[in-house]
């Protein structure tokens, strides 16, 4: 896996004297707009917690956190986990890409995968119920050119 553009930018952050004197006086950062995404890559390199669960208040924002984040961590390491468009009883589904997404960062959780080091959700989709089993549901991989029985693969899903 390649090394993202910005990697070694987020240690620098936490390398600076007013950076450190500023997180260590209070519980509470505030931090602009524009620098959030250097500091939740730092942040999550200086904790060692992993994932880190990134709260953002509408999916437009979510989706900026997480396209900012890429060049920093990784493509690998960042996992946005959308909201449901469509509200419970409606009777439209829901996308498809939407449930693959918030499939994927499930099993990536379970699998307990070292890559993944932050999900950035917004608040809509952290109080949205999952739907039921989702924690049973196994992904299937197929690769280009790859040939498998129909029949069998029906069976699977």
């Amino acid at each position: 896996m390649p090394t993202p553009p910005l990697h070694a930018l987020p240690a620098l952050l936490f390398e600076d004297p007013a950076v450190m004197a500023a997180a260590a006086a209070a519980e509470l950062v505030s931090v602009p707009d524009a620098a959030r995404p250097l500091f939740i890559a730092a942040l999550n390199r200086l904790t060692g917690r992993r994932p880190l669960l990134v709260a953002a208040p509408t999916a437009a924002e979510a989706e900026r956190i997480a396209g900012d984040l890429i060049p920093l961590l990784g493509a690998e390491a960042v996992e946005l986990f959308p909201a449901w468009e469509t509200l419970p009883f409606e009777r439209v589904s829901p996308n498809l890409e939407t449930m693959g997404r918030r499939l994927r960062v499930m099993w990536r959780l379970r699998t307990d995968d070292e890559t993944l080091s932050v999900i950035v959700a917004p608040v809509r989709a952290l109080v949205q119920r999952l739907g039921p089993h989702v924690e049973d549901v196994e992904p299937i991989i197929l690769s280009a050119g790859e040939q498998i029985d129909r029949d069998a693969l029906v069976q699977s899903l």
